[in-house]
């Protein structure tokens, strides 16, 4: 009878091995201890390093800011923090339903309402500038002779031209999703206020994404029946209109919708830039005059709109496929 742990270890030595992978996972554990012995960043307040003011090496034991997490006192604030978040019921309000109703009638509806508007506002512009730009990103068809695999090989100037236009489009994608959001809407608050700082902050950066991911989803998707079309004559855009996009379209629309709910939980913080979304009450309404309540049911009803985008996700994503 053969050892079982024999032919365990036969084939661990016999599976493949990738090398960039472990190599990946080695520079990795190396920066994270690289960052922890020289950039003075503490775990927990345990620092491996130069004490500060002095050259020597040591273990430094957690400091009393650390120890203080631990309190009464500590304990105390949660409490008091937890009893907040009770709803402050009025006389006038008289009961918990008719406290959430005065809420909604005077802020949380119109609040929801901007929210919503400056997502889909940005979404659609990113989408919508996105589409025309991912196919000049794909390299399967952003070539010099797409879904052909045999023939006349294309001339080096002609392929170096398409490649150089690959690169370039990506290197914008890359460009626009490394732009972080929120500094960027501050940034374009010179354009005046309002809502359109925020939702061109969100447009430029989700443009980014979506153009990155839709050329991968061109890519990765299957090339039998563009090749058969290519044979038959169609043209690049044809291939991209009439056959790329109904076969990508599902999985377009879910990193579509995926990213409209990103823009809804981002609105909600850029609403701290003054427009009336639900970040701006939590903000200047309630977190100013210390109503936790007021706060977490805004922050409530920014998860139902994120949970009401997946809904819409999922029955538009099941009508495409059952069309």
């Amino acid at each position: 009878m053969s050892d079982p742990w024999a032919d365990i270890r036969r084939l661990r030595r016999a599976a493949p091995r990738d090398r960039v992978l472990r190599a990946s996972f080695l520079a990795f554990g190396l920066a994270v201890l690289g960052v922890w012995l020289f950039s003075g960043v503490s775990v927990i307040g345990i620092h491996l390093g130069p004490v500060t003011g002095d050259t020597s090496w040591g273990l430094q034991v957690p400091s009393e800011q650390v120890r203080d997490t631990f309190s009464p006192r500590r304990w105390e604030n949660l409490e008091r923090f937890v009893g907040r978040l009770a709803p402050r019921v009025t006389e006038q309000d008289g009961t918990v339903v008719g406290w959430f109703a005065r809420l909604m009638r005077d802020k949380g509806l119109s609040a929801m309402l901007t929210t919503l508007a400056v997502a889909v506002a940005a979404i659609v512009l990113a989408g919508a500038c996105a589409l025309p730009l991912l196919w000049l990103g794909a390299r399967n068809l952003a070539r010099a002779e797409p879904m052909i695999t045999a023939g006349k090989r294309p001339g080096p100037a002609r392929h170096l031209l398409w490649r150089s236009q690959v690169s370039g489009v990506r290197g914008l994608f890359v460009f626009l999703r490394a732009l972080p959001e929120y500094v960027l809407a501050f940034v374009l608050v010179v354009l005046g206020p309002g809502a359109w700082p925020a939702v061109l902050a969100l447009a430029i950066h989700n443009l980014g994404i979506l153009g990155r991911l839709g050329s991968e989803v061109v890519e990765d998707a299957d090339l039998s029946p563009a090749r058969q079309a290519r044979a038959a004559g169609a043209t690049r855009a044809q291939i991209a209109g009439l056959v790329l996009f109904p076969q990508t379209l599902s999985r377009m629309l879910l990193y579509f919708f995926y990213r409209w709910e990103s823009c809804v939980r981002e609105s909600v913080v850029l609403g701290m830039l003054g427009v009336a979304t639900l970040g701006y009450f939590i903000q200047n309404d309630a977190r100013a005059r210390l109503r936790y309540d007021e706060m977490i049911l805004y922050l409530l009803l920014g998860a139902v709109l994120v949970l009401a985008g997946d809904l819409v996700s999922a029955l538009v994503r099941r009508w495409v496929r059952n069309a």
